[in-house]
């Protein structure tokens, strides 16, 4: 369960992406070199990921890491 509604969305908004690149959870934490349960917990809104790892995944499913975020927080 996420601990944080902006967590969430963000994971939320991380896992469109994924989808939309055609990768499995696994292939995409594997292209980002994160540890693929690291990946879901960041999917699910689990933990506040770093900047460095979230410029990681943006690179691994070929977005721009501004993709990521709301257009104004809620």
């Amino acid at each position: 369960m996420p601990s944080n509604k902006l967590l969430a969305g963000l994971g939320k908004k991380i896992r469109y992406a994924r989808k939309a690149a055609g990768l499995s959870q696994e292939d995409a934490a594997m292209e980002a070199d994160l540890d693929r349960a690291y990946y879901g917990r960041i999917e699910r809104g689990q933990v506040n990921v770093s900047a460095l790892n979230l410029l990681k995944i943006s690179k691994a499913l070929q977005t721009e890491v501004g993709n990521f975020f709301p257009k104004r927080a809620a």
